[in-house]
């Protein structure tokens, strides 16, 4: 029996409790942590966890012997610091999205899990979707052939009183606007469908959210060999929430929400239908097998059998570390006017949390917070069905 610690017991918290309840014969919720109490006792008193003790720091956590794995569900900047000592104490952490602040904090985070023998995960739930997952093997089985383009949209729509609460809109607190914390699940899929690109090029901007540092907008190119492109658009100001990725490839087009559309060339160049390979890439993609679990707690499956299994799970630090690059370069490039080139080197400025809270630009000031909202329904994204 796994026993599991949640820190931070905030609005994501719940997609994590619900994930591990999912399986009572693996693991048990022994522990909650939150600066403020009530709202970890809140949910113990929601989920029924009975054997769950509450704290309010999770330094006085880290010597319990029954805390085999740590869901980490605070601010991002904190994610770093507790994921380290969480490993240096000998227990296997998972860390919500965005994986750390920046990529020093990354490399001590994947260092301390080497040096502890522990198994460090970053939630990205939207690979354990059916429609995502299923994009995934058709792009492998190579029947599209090489990508030539990809649009990746990552529109979400969030309230001006959104970055009223005390640390979202902060660069120091937040790490970064909705680049970094909304559409880090959708630079997700592209580094994992796509890998790493040669250059990135951006534009940032704060349009509708006067109470943030940070951006609601940006609007990226990613550059790779032989001349493929990927627009990357992050936002918070698109009403409807539409989010999908889209693939062009040399045969065909295939894309989440599922769409598919394939051309053969006539003899003067002009497209016409290639139905055949359209069926065929439909087919395809209703007979793959569905996954057993989909979304947090499908992670949470897949994280649970590694750890029983002695494997690692699918979304590692290194995966997370990868997202946290394309992000940050992302930044880099909207601040600084330039295109960049991946990868990023350790002496760059943009390397270390301090240097990027150097280099960034704060579109307004916060001028006032609150702690906390009422406990409403959030959006999590969408199913792309």
């Amino acid at each position: 029996m796994i026993g599991v610690a949640i820190i931070g017991t905030g609005n994501i918290s719940p997609a994590h409790i619900k994930g591990y309840l999912e399986f009572p014969e693996r693991c048990k919720i022994v522990a909650l942590c939150d600066i403020y109490p009530e709202k970890a006792e809140a949910k113990k008193v929601e989920f029924e966890l009975v054997d769950a003790n509450i704290y309010t720091s999770y330094q006085s956590m880290l010597e319990r012997e029954d805390i085999d794995l740590v869901s980490v569900c605070t601010p991002p900047y904190m994610h770093a610091e507790i994921a380290i000592d969480f490993l240096n104490n000998g227990k296997h952490v998972l860390v919500e999205k965005p994986m750390a602040a920046s990529l020093e904090e990354c490399d001590r985070m994947i260092e301390a899990e080497k040096n502890s023998g522990k198994v460090l995960a970053i939630i990205a739930q939207n690979r354990f979707r059916d429609q995502i997952m299923n994009v995934k093997r058709i792009l492998d089985s190579g029947k599209i052939g090489r990508v030539l383009h990809a649009q990746i949209n990552s529109f979400w729509w969030r309230g001006h009183s959104y970055y009223d609460l005390w640390w979202r809109g902060s660069w120091e607190k937040e790490g970064g606007g909705c680049t970094l914390n909304h559409a880090v699940h959708h630079i997700d899929m592209l580094g994992w469908m796509l890998g790493k690109p040669d250059k990135i090029t951006a534009v940032l901007s704060n349009a509708a959210h006067d109470n943030a540092e940070v951006e609601d907008i940006s609007i990226a190119i990613c550059q790779y060999g032989q001349g493929t492109l990927a627009q990357v658009t992050s936002s918070v100001i698109h009403h409807g929430e539409e989010q999908s990725i889209t693939f062009q490839g040399q045969k065909a087009m295939i894309a989440a929400p599922w769409s598919v559309a394939a051309s053969n060339s006539t003899v003067n160049g002009f497209p016409e239908r290639n139905t055949a390979l359209e069926d065929e890439l439909t087919e395809d993609y209703s007979n793959f097998p569905e996954l057993a679990f989909t979304a947090h707690t499908g992670e949470i499956d897949n994280l649970l059998s590694s750890l029983e299994q002695g494997t690692r799970p699918l979304i590692k630090g290194e995966d997370g570390r990868l997202t946290i690059e394309l992000i940050t370069s992302i930044y880099k490039a909207g601040f600084t006017g330039e295109t960049v080139s991946l990868p990023l080197q350790k002496d760059d400025p943009f390397y270390t949390v301090e240097g990027i809270l150097g280099n960034v630009k704060h579109f307004y000031e916060k001028s006032g917070s609150v702690e906390n909202f009422p406990n409403v329904e959030i959006t999590t994204g969408s199913d792309y069905k």
